[in-house]
């Protein structure tokens, strides 16, 4: 893999996508060659493993399905590991676009920011998602102001780079289960800086999302339940050191 600096890291959680991962890395060599990459695979049960065993890819075989949380985080625990100095994560279903990665870090560099959100909804191009779930987007969206004061217009947006420091945090805890809008909560409430810039995702080119319909009224519930706990968890921590 070509080495640079500032090295950075792309992490693809792949859970059951052989008929996504090969374009997935074409994608990243052929447009983010300054990048390494490392997938994880989350214990896939089709022709996963067969795939990236075959073409030699730079890849991380978990032996039990941890989800896309445990997933992602053994991404970040990689990265801050081998000394990378900003990780973003890729999903690889072929949704995130690798020719906007340089992009992002360029802003991140000049706007000194911790995390860097690629935002489907400031610019309204591309796939937008479903109607269901642009509800629950918004919601989160919502949600997140009123935690933190701050608007995140694409709270569940996956394409999303960080510093050193928050790859650090998310090597040490991270959320299991949909851990994109409680992981911003997250980043915020840590004084840390997020920015949004716009991006252009495409729909799936083949497998099945993680987050089924009948999943998402459970999703919304329990991520809102998790970020209201760790607001009171915080909010306890500083007074105790008050």
């Amino acid at each position: 893999m070509q080495k640079d600096y500032p090295r950075k890291l792309i992490i693809i959680p792949a859970f059951n996508e052989e008929a996504n991962i090969e374009k997935t890395v074409k994608d990243i060599e052929e447009n983010a060659p300054e990048f390494d990459y490392i997938i994880i695979n989350d214990c896939s049960t089709d022709k996963t493993r067969t795939i990236c065993t075959q073409n030699n890819y730079n890849v991380i075989h978990l032996p039990i399905n941890l989800g896309i949380g445990g997933a992602v985080q053994t991404g970040y625990i990689y990265g801050y590991r081998n000394g990378y100095d900003l990780a973003v994560q890729v999903d690889g279903d072929g949704q995130h676009d690798p020719a906007f990665l340089s992009k992002m870090a360029d802003y991140m560099e000049r706007s000194q920011a911790d995390m860097v959100i690629g935002s489907r909804f400031i610019d309204k191009k591309g796939f937008q998602s479903s109607g269901i779930r642009r509800i629950g987007i918004r919601y989160f969206t919502i949600l997140i102001r009123l935690l933190t004061g701050q608007t995140i217009t694409d709270p569940t947006s996956g394409l999303r780079m960080v510093s050193q420091s928050v790859m650090k945090q998310f090597a040490e805890d991270y959320p299991k289960d949909y851990p994109e809008p409680g992981s911003v909560v997250t980043v915020l409430r840590n004084g840390k800086k997020i920015i949004e810039i716009p991006v252009v995702m495409r729909a799936r080119n083949g497998g099945n999302s993680s987050i089924s319909m009948n999943k998402s009224a459970y999703y919304m519930i329990k991520v809102t339940l998790a970020m209201l706990i760790a607001r009171i968890r915080d909010n306890n921590r500083k007074e105790n050191l008050c």
